[in-house]
C-alpha cells in the first residue's frame, strides 16, 4: 500500500514545508538504506516540546516511507483555522484524533491505521513537555495498548533535540537553530510484558537517544 498526497497543491505544500523545515533546522531526510527495519506497520514515537515535532520526525523518513505513515495529533488544534486543517487534512494526512473527550475512540483509530498497514508518528507524553525540570513527562497507556493488539508493530524511539527553542511555545515565527533527530532501534512487545514494564523500557529506549549535555 502507498497512500499518495491527495492533490497537486498538497504534493507543492509537502516538498515547501520540508524544505523550509530543513532550511531552518538543518534536519533532512534520511536513505532508506540509513535504516535497518522496513518501513511499514511502525510506530515513530518522540518526545515532545512543540507543534513542529511531528514535521521533524516526517521529514526525517525517506520520502517513500513517509507516504506510509500518518502522524497523530490533537483535532482541537489542526482544526482551528482552514490553513491548518488543509496542512493536516491534505498534506501530511494526520490521523485527527479527539484527545479530551474519547480515549477509546482514539486508540480504536489508531488500532485501525496500523491493521490497514500504516505507519504512525505519535508522542506517548499526551501533551507538549514545556517544563525545565522533567525530560520527558509520564507516558499515556495508548502505547500500550498499541503494542498489546498489535503483536507485529515495531515500536521505534525518535528524539528531538532543541526544537523547542526553534518554535517556543506562544511564537509564531520559527527562529532558525540546527536541531538533531535521532532514531533508535525497534522494539518490540515481549511476551506477557505487563502495561508498567513495556512503558519503562519504551520510555527508557528514547531517552537512552537525548544528547548527553541534554541530561
Amino acid at each position: 500500500m502507498k497512500p499518495e498526497l491527495s492533490s497537486p497543491l498538497a504534493r507543492v505544500m509537502d516538498t515547501f514545508l520540508c524544505l523550509i523545515t530543513s532550511f531552518i533546522t538543518g534536519v533532512s531526510s534520511k536513505q532508506a538504506s540509513d535504516l535497518a527495519f522496513s518501513p511499514s506497520n511502525k510506530v515513530y514515537y518522540a518526545n515532545h516540546s512543540s507543534h513542529g515535532d511531528f514535521v521533524l520526525v516526517w521529514i526525517s523518513l525517506p520520502k517513500t516511507w513517509r507516504m506510509l505513515t500518518q502522524p497523530v495529533a490533537g483535532v482541537d488544534y489542526w482544526l482551528s483555522s482552514k490553513l491548518k486543517a488543509f496542512i493536516a487534512e491534505q498534506v501530511f494526512r494526520v490521523l485527527l484524533i479527539d484527545r479530551q473527550h474519547n480515549p477509546q475512540q482514539a486508540i480504536a483509530a489508531m488500532d485501525a491505521a496500523l491493521k490497514d498497514g500504516k505507519s504512525l508518528i505519535l508522542f506517548p507524553e499526551g501533551t507538549r513537555n514545556t517544563t525545565d525540570d522533567q525530560m520527558l513527562l509520564p507516558f499515556k497507556s495508548g502505547l500500550y495498548h498499541l503494542a498489546r493488539e498489535n503483536e507485529h508493530v515495531e515500536f521505534v524511539p525518535v528524539w528531538i533535540n532543541n526544537i523547542n527553542k526553534v518554535l517556543p511555545k506562544g511564537k509564531i515565527l520559527p527562529i532558525p537553530l540546527l536541531c538533531d533527530v535521532r532514531i533508535g532501534e525497534v522494539i518490540k512487545k515481549l511476551p506477557d510484558e505487563d502495561k508498567n514494564a513495556f512503558l519503562s523500557r519504551t520510555r527508557q529506549a528514547l531517552l537512552d537517544l537525548a544528547p548527553q549535555e541534554a541530561k
